[in-house]
């Protein structure tokens, strides 16, 4: 009877603890992004993360080996789970267009509540020089980029998309699209007559506006029954 108390309490110390290292984990990982969406990678130090988070070096070391391992960690933290959701989206028995306006209003809801991991993620990618870094944030994106492919390709066999539709230009078009208005916020603003960097404004203005201007722009573009040029 002891015995099976003293593993019970064993068993329930283990599990608080292994809850207290993601705790730990995820809290290094939230203070990671601010600094590197502040600084960048090459400006931002595991010092000066390590500093914020209130944890020491050996801490951060053991979990993240090196800077470049702590920010890959804080990027697929984030990449992975959208990349769940499109692989669960691209499985559904929804049509190719709802999936496309379902991605639209998944992807439109992430980019305002990550508004500092974009600065970030596209802060590194907009670096014209080739690194191992960038080659490898890449490969995390292109994932995502995959599975929105698949979708474009199952509407065009199945007749719903027009045949010609240029998938690259597809992809530029949602994501430069998003990516203008977080990185030029000044212009951006100006432009569309809010603050793009205030929360609120994001929340009520500028998630709406985003969602239907692309579901708009992609339906009119995609959509076999909106093809004028036959």
């Amino acid at each position: 009877m002891i015995e099976s108390i003293n593993r019970l309490i064993n068993f329930v110390q283990e599990k608080e603890m292994d809850k207290e290292k993601i705790d730990k984990k995820d809290h290094i990982l939230d203070v990671a992004e601010k600094v590197f969406s502040e600084h960048g990678f090459d400006g931002a130090s595991t010092r000066m993360i390590s500093g914020e988070a209130n944890v020491n070096m050996a801490m951060l070391n053991y979990y993240f080996g090196s800077k470049e391992g702590l920010f890959i960690a804080v990027v697929e933290r984030k990449i992975t789970s959208f990349q769940d959701i499109l692989i669960n989206l691209s499985n559904t028995g929804m049509s190719p267009w709802d999936k496309i306006e379902r991605y639209i209003e998944i992807y439109g809801d992430k980019v305002v509540n990550n508004n500092c991991f974009q600065k970030l993620l596209y802060r590194e990618l907009g670096i014209t020089r080739r690194t191992e870094l960038s080659d490898k944030l890449r490969s995390i994106l292109m994932i995502n980029v995959g599975e929105l492919t698949k979708i474009l390709d199952e509407g065009v066999k199945l007749g719903q998309f027009s045949a010609d539709i240029d998938v690259a230009m597809v992809m530029a078009t949602l994501y430069g699209t998003k990516n203008y208005i977080i990185n030029t916020p000044l212009m951006a603003s100006t432009m569309l007559g809010f603050d793009v960097q205030d929360d609120k404004m994001m929340e009520e203005k500028l998630k709406p506006r985003i969602k239907t201007y692309m579901k708009r722009l992609l339906k009119a573009y995609l959509m076999t029954d909106n093809d004028n040029t036959k």
